[in-house]
């Protein structure tokens, strides 16, 4: 005679415990996850217009031209597993009142100020505790007009965050008149004042006949 079939009754209303609990546990999970999926997706969608809008600000503050009324970030959702979602994203423009992806529709000059004007909105949005921003030739294929836009975009930027006390701006040019723009602006229409300094990095030739990079920190009247 075996054993096999010792206390079945109450091992199998074991395994029904088991089970039932299980499938609870299961179907409460897949709640909990619809949820934080819809506060994701709710989420994302904030940030974009938190982005957008600030997008718009500076756009609006820094292109002079008159053919591009508005750019945007829009986000498309690739099709798949909730598992698997990801999202491709693109800068749309607004010409009149039609929008258009600005991808081949723009000029190089417009192309880079979008470029930053983007970056900016970002480093706004998500980036409010590590206030490092770097801008590398930012000027780089942008119209006079257009580059005057921008010194007073990030002058009214350094202005707003000058109280922030990681907050740093570090601007890499080798276009003078644009950072005699934004020192210009700071002073005349923020009330900020610029460092007592500024970097200039030159490249001079040593006593050996080789070359090397040299920091000078050089007044503001010598510029």
């Amino acid at each position: 005679q075996t054993n096999e079939y010792n206390d079945i009754d109450e091992r199998h209303r074991q395994k029904m415990i088991e089970f039932e609990t299980t499938n609870i546990a299961v179907a409460d999970l897949e709640k909990y996850h619809s949820a934080l999926d819809k506060a994701l997706l709710r989420y994302h969608g904030m940030k974009i217009a938190d982005i957008n809008k600030i997008i718009r600000e500076l756009w609006t503050l820094t292109y002079k031209g008159e053919d591009i009324t508005n750019i945007e970030l829009a986000s498309n959702q690739d099709a798949g597993s909730r598992a698997a979602r990801s999202y491709n994203y693109r800068v749309v423009m607004t010409k009149g009142s039609t929008p258009l992806d600005m991808r081949g529709r723009c000029s190089a000059g417009q192309r880079v100020l979008a470029s930053i004007v983007i970056k900016l909105a970002l480093a706004e949005t998500f980036c409010l505790n590590c206030g490092v921003m770097c801008l590398d030739e930012p000027t780089t294929n942008l119209d006079y007009a257009n580059k005057r836009g921008l010194a007073i975009a990030l002058a009214q930027i350094i202005a707003t965050r000058a109280a922030q006390a990681n907050f740093q701006l570090v601007v890499i040019t080798h276009d003078e008149e644009f950072v005699a723009m934004m020192k210009n602006e700071l002073t005349a229409h923020t009330g900020f004042d610029m460092p007592e300094r500024y970097f200039q990095v030159s490249r001079e030739e040593g006593s050996d006949g080789k070359h090397y990079s040299k920091i000078h920190a050089i007044d503001w009247d010598e510029l």
